[in-house]
Parts: structure tokens; sequence; C-alpha cells
């Protein structure tokens, strides 16, 4: 993978002292690339995601091995409120948004580490180009509002922080498949359109390879395989334990599944 504007060497994340969660997660986000981090809920996602931006000592976590690095500067030692300033936010699980601002107001907390006012109102605008359904709610309570509406919010914030990464942690969850495609396509566009980075924490494996360049998936706090998304997306193993699916496309359970394809080697 060319231009590595994230790289996650080794790391292991360990929470109160005690739980070891990461062991050894290593992966790479190209400059202006999505990539995809697969796997059941309680893989080790979420906590890989804020490794990366910081909020793992919000909830007593700690990087205790291995490095994080952004363009080659460690950030693993960073408070959250650093590591937005150099251009990397997440869009936690189950949204988060402020239930008593309004639309608007929540867009507009995104800013809160940037100076000028004229360039907060342009990218607003931006936003609402991207969002139409956000700029039709723009005076509604944002607690009001559906989770579609919530997800793009939530997604619309983080934006006008102007990152050059994204974290994108389960975009999908309680959302109908019409609304998952509609958020899919217009982090795809963003992608296209602006050079976003995004590192895309998903169950949804088949969505989240439609849209990804390269693929990881974990398996209790390991990385256990990886590759381009079309590679992973064709894998049997992967299309048995993650998408439920045989080879002739009749649907398995998860525990009928024995093993699947190991990753050959850690990253360095």
């Amino acid at each position: 993978m060319a231009n590595p504007l994230l790289s996650v060497n080794n790391v292991e994340v360990i929470y109160d002292h005690v739980i070891l969660v990461l062991k050894g997660v290593s992966l790479r986000v190209p400059e202006g690339g999505i990539v995809a981090l697969l796997g059941a809920n309680g893989a080790g996602k979420s906590t890989t995601l804020k490794a990366i931006s910081g909020l793992l000592r919000t909830e007593r976590g700690e990087v205790t091995r291995g490095t994080i690095e952004l363009q080659g500067e460690p950030i693993h030692r960073k408070d959250p409120a650093e590591v937005v300033r150099r251009g990397i936010v997440q869009v936690m699980e189950g949204r988060h948004v402020f239930e008593h601002l309004t639309v608007e107001e929540n867009l507009l907390t995104g800013a809160y580490t940037r100076r000028n006012g004229r360039r907060v109102a342009e990218d607003l605008e931006r936003v609402y180009a991207y969002f139409p359904r956000l700029r039709a709610r723009r005076g509604a309570m944002a607690g009001y509002v559906s989770g579609g509406e919530q997800q793009m919010l939530a997604i619309g914030r983080a934006l006008m922080a102007r990152p050059t990464l994204m974290l994108l942690d389960e975009p999908s969850m309680g959302l109908a498949p019409m609304l998952v495609a509609e958020i899919f396509e217009i982090v795809s566009r963003l992608n296209r359109e602006e050079g976003l980075a995004v590192l895309l924490a998903e169950q949804n494996a088949a969505m989240a390879l439609r849209v990804a360049g390269h693929g990881y998936v974990m398996e209790n706090g390991r990385i256990v395989l990886d590759g381009d998304a079309r590679t992973i997306s064709e894998n049997e193993d992967i299309k048995e334990f993650y998408l439920g699916l045989t080879g002739v496309g009749q649907r398995k359970s998860y525990r009928d599944v024995k093993h699947y394809k190991r990753r050959k080697r850690w990253l360095s």
C-alpha cells in the first residue's frame, strides 16, 4: 500500500491495566484511500479507532505497545483535541449527536478548533451540499430527526473540522438498507471529490467492500487477514464467515464455519 497517511504498527491495547483487547494490530491507510476494517461485534474494531483518535483514555484504555503514526509522526500519546487538530476525526458508533441542540448547532460544534469564521460558513454550505436533508432540517432539534439523518449529521459534524482522515465506526448500524446505500455513496463521493481518506469499521462487509480499496479482517483483537477489497470480497471463507453464504449462495450459520484463511504475516 503506497503513501501511507496512517500507520498502526503492532499496537497492543489494555483496559484497566488488566484486560488485553488489541494484540499486535497493524494496518495502513493511504493518502486519499478508503480502508475497511471488518469483523464481528467485539472483534476490536472500535477499540482500534479509539486508539487512533486518542479516545481510549476516556474509557481507561491505554496503548501499551507499538506506535500509531500520522504522516510519519507519532500520535498515540496525543490527547483527542490534538489528534483532531492534526486532521483525524472519529464518527462514533451510535452517532452521539447533541440531542438538545439544533442540526445546525451540532454541525457548528464540529468546527470548535477553527478560528476563521468565513471558512466555517463556507464549509457549512459544503456540508449542506452533500447532505441536502440536513439543510431542510437545520432548525430541528437533533434528538427529533431520524436515525439516518442523525448519522448524516454525525458525518457532517466531523467534516466541519476539515479532516484529512475520517474514522467511521459502524455507520450502517440500525439503518434501513436504502439509507445505508445513500450514506455510503456520500462517503464515496467525499473520497473522490475531496480526497478524504476513510478508515471504515463495519460489520456490513458487503457494503464496506464496495467502497473500500483495501480491507482488514479482525477477530479477537487481531488482524487475521488483509488484502485488496476485491480479493477479500471474493474469498469464500470470508463470504461464509462474515456474509453467511456458502459458495453456491446458500445461507450458513456462523457457528457452522470451522475455519477461514489466516493472515500470512504481520505488517512490520
